[in-house]
């Protein structure tokens, strides 16, 4: 193991694949993120407006670096079609060495 310190999991949700698709593409051309997993048919449960709120999302799982977050959120922002687009940040504590320099050499 080694320290992930640098790394970031970014939760967004999208309200369908075709979105989260465009949104992960666009974060990797970017170089904004080394990989985006894309976990379909969550069921959201949220306020909106005033009211209790329900809905069929797609979760995207941006794995990136700190020193790219704000790039990142500028992105999903600009390019989310919500418009208070989730955007949550998870710092990591640890990681397989393996998988960071991984990580590290893929959103440089």
């Amino acid at each position: 193991m080694k320290t992930a310190a640098p790394f970031a999991l970014v939760l967004v949700t999208a309200p369908d694949l075709k979105t989260a698709r465009i949104l992960a593409k666009a974060a990797l051309k970017a170089r904004l993120a080394a990989c985006a997993n894309l976990v379909p048919q969550i069921e959201s449960h949220y306020w909106w407006q005033g009211k209790i709120e329900s809905g069929r999302e797609i979760l995207i799982i941006f794995k990136t670096r700190k020193s790219k977050l704000e790039a990142l959120e500028k992105l999903i922002v600009a390019r989310h079609p919500y418009d208070t687009p989730e955007f949550l940040v998870l710092t990591l504590d640890q990681g397989s060495r393996k998988y960071l320099k991984w990580l590290a050499a893929s959103c440089r």
